[in-house]
Order: structure tokens, then C-alpha cells, then sequence
């Protein structure tokens, strides 16, 4: 049976910022517009800001959908799973909004998260949500899979990029300054970054 809680604390929080892996869901307002689910792992890019305020790294990529829907209309729904340990699924509804590099907050947000080098990954924003409903379920017919490390590969892609060839790189991709719908995702060209 599923439970509400008014926070996220004691053994909620130690569930959620135990688990390697997590989920975004965001969506345009618009009724035929597309919705996106995308995964979220790297050991260390996630906070729990505060008992209703959580915040992750957003990393260069090849779309922008999350901040485009986040830009629009601010919702957004995290979930965590128990992959490995007791089932249980955790989701996070609230409003959150990309935190961009030129953003005076962005330099103390980065220092939340003291286990990642910004500059290793092509760091676009810090997401930031503030939750409206905290619910889990019960999560039985999640399989068990076992977390074996991070992957290198992005790390590895993206630290050789500096500010410009980052912005280039931006500049030339599709779904990055604009939306599959062409709401406005990320602002180009990307401010040089203050960490």
C-alpha cells in the first residue's frame, strides 16, 4: 500500500540517495506534445537540498527536453526503484527549474555536490525541484539488478571539451536550443562556466 510523506527524511532519504539510478518525467503543456522520461545515474549528482528541495547535474547531451518542459511549465516527476534490497518505488512530484551557469546561484549550487568535477562533464544547469507529493509504492514487480560501477564514457567524451567547443557542440545539435516541439531549451551561446 502506498504511503505520503511531508518530507524527505530519515529512511526516505537514505533510500533515495542510495540508489545509483533514477528517472525524470517531464512534458509540454500542450496535449500532443512529447513527453520525456529519461534515466539519471553518475555517483554523486544528486542532493537532497533540503527536506522538500532536491537537485541533480544536468550534463551535456544530445537533447534538451527536461529544460525545455521545465522552462515551459516546471513540472516534474523523479522516481527511484529498489533495484537490489526490499521493492519499493519512491516518486518526487513538484515544480523545478534548470539553474543555468550564468544563474548567480549556480556557483553554490555546484558546491553541493563536492564528489564531481564540473568541468568533467560538460555541466549545462543544476536542476532544482521543490516537491509538491512524495509518495511510494510498493515496487513488487521491480526485477533485481545488480549495480556493477558508473560508466566512463561520458566523463571521458566531455572532458575535453572547453566552454566554446561545448557551445559548438551545442550549437550544432538538434533538440538542444529548442524542444522535439520547439519550446526553448537550452540558451546558446553556453555562458563560459564560473567553476
Amino acid at each position: 500500500m502506498g504511503k505520503t510523506y511531508e518530507r524527505i527524511d530519515g529512511r526516505l532519504r537514505t533510500f533515495i540517495e542510495e540508489q545509483p539510478l533514477f528517472f525524470t518525467a517531464t512534458a509540454p503543456l500542450s496535449g500532443d506534445g512529447t513527453v520525456n522520461l529519461s534515466p539519471k545515474g553518475l555517483k554523486g549528482s544528486f542532493a537532497v537540498l533540503d527536506d522538500l528541495t532536491v537537485a541533480y547535474l544536468d550534463f551535456a547531451g544530445s537533447n534538451a527536453e527536461t529544460i525545455a518542459h521545465l522552462r515551459e511549465n516546471g513540472r516534474i516527476t523523479l522516481m527511484w526503484c529498489a533495484f537490489q534490497g526490499p521493492p519499493n518505488i519512491v516518486r518526487v512530484h513538484g515544480r523545478g527549474e534548470p539553474v543555468f551557469r550564468d544563474d548567480p546561484r549556480f556557483t553554490d549550487l555546484v558546491a553541493r555536490f563536492p564528489g564531481i568535477d564540473p568541468t568533467a562533464h560538460g555541466l549545462r544547469a543544476v536542476i532544482v525541484v521543490r516537491a509538491e507529493l512524495i509518495r511510494d509504492t510498493c515496487g513488487y514487480a521491480v526485477p533485481f539488478m545488480s549495480y556493477e560501477q558508473d560508466r566512463d564514457l561520458h566523463g571521458r567524451r566531455f572532458a575535453r571539451e572547453d566552454d566554446a567547443s561545448l557551445s559548438d557542440y551545442f550549437t550544432k545539435k538538434d533538440h538542444v536550443a529548442h524542444s522535439l516541439d520547439g519550446l526553448p531549451g537550452l540558451p546558446l551561446p553556453l555562458p563560459p562556466s564560473p567553476v
